[in-house]
């Protein structure tokens, strides 16, 4: 990624951890700005904004508000922008981050929490939890994962993350980098590398504007569906055949 070469590191600051808050964005520039600045209030990190090719304001007003921004020529999806950033934080040596979606469902207030299950050490990775936000359509996809996966978290969709260095560098690589969706195949992975994961309740709010992408309508769940489910079966047969792998941690 030469492009993203270019930008300095950020100076380094005794009095909090090395971090970075990851906010992944496509044509957001109706609430990115307050995201952003609520972000910096809260976690108290530096903000990169990965603009996954806006054709609106977004870089504009993330800019304004202060973060980074690492743009995207084209739109990859929201995985593929988050996995950018954590690129980028694993190139710097980043030792720990916060991933955060754009639109404002993520209530920045619950970032601290996050952040001190992993820096404290209790767990690799913090998994922001909100059952509520589940409509009928996310319920029945969180339980379809859970049985074909025999992974057990309440709210396996959740991009509100924070991870430390393991966590980042186990979701750079090769096999990371060919899932479409940041959710089982995430924690899949995750699980795979023997990192501990811990589920923190957070809040959310309701999306400000636009809808979900992906639980929008029964055709486009079915069609995510059908690539999850994929995921999961395939990391059933794998504990099926490694039956000594340790298992997922939730807390």
């Amino acid at each position: 990624m030469p492009a993203l070469l270019r930008y300095p590191v950020e100076k380094a600051d005794h009095h909090r951890p090395n971090g970075v808050v990851v906010i992944p964005a496509f044509n957001e520039e109706a609430t990115i700005g307050d995201v952003i600045t609520s972000a910096f209030r809260h976690a108290d990190l530096p903000v990169w904004v990965v603009d996954d090719g806006s054709t609106d304001l977004t870089k504009e007003r993330a800019l304004t508000a202060g973060a980074r921004v690492l743009s995207l020529p084209f739109q990859i999806g929201a995985w593929g922008a988050t996995q950018t950033g954590l690129r980028y934080a694993h190139k710097l040596g980043v030792d720990f981050a916060i991933t955060m979606d754009a639109d404002g469902q993520h209530d920045p207030t619950s970032a601290k929490d996050l952040l001190e299950t992993v820096v404290s050490g209790k767990a690799d990775v913090a998994l922001g939890t909100f059952e509520a936000r589940g409509s009928g359509l996310r319920r029945v996809a969180w339980k379809m994962m859970g049985l074909a996966s025999g992974l057990d978290f309440r709210d396996p969709t959740s991009g509100y993350r924070a991870m430390n260095a393991a966590a980042i560098e186990a979701l750079t690589t090769s096999a990371a980098s060919m899932l479409d969706h940041q959710d089982i195949g995430v924690l899949i992975l995750l699980v795979r590398a023997r990192l501990r994961i811990s589920e923190i309740p957070v809040n959310m709010f309701p999306r400000k504007s636009g809808q979900s992408r992906i639980f929008s309508t029964w055709r486009v769940v079915f069609s995510y569906m059908i690539h999850t489910l994929s995921l999961a079966l395939a990391k059933r047969q794998l504990r099926r055949n490694q039956p000594s792998k340790q298992r997922n941690t939730v807390a």
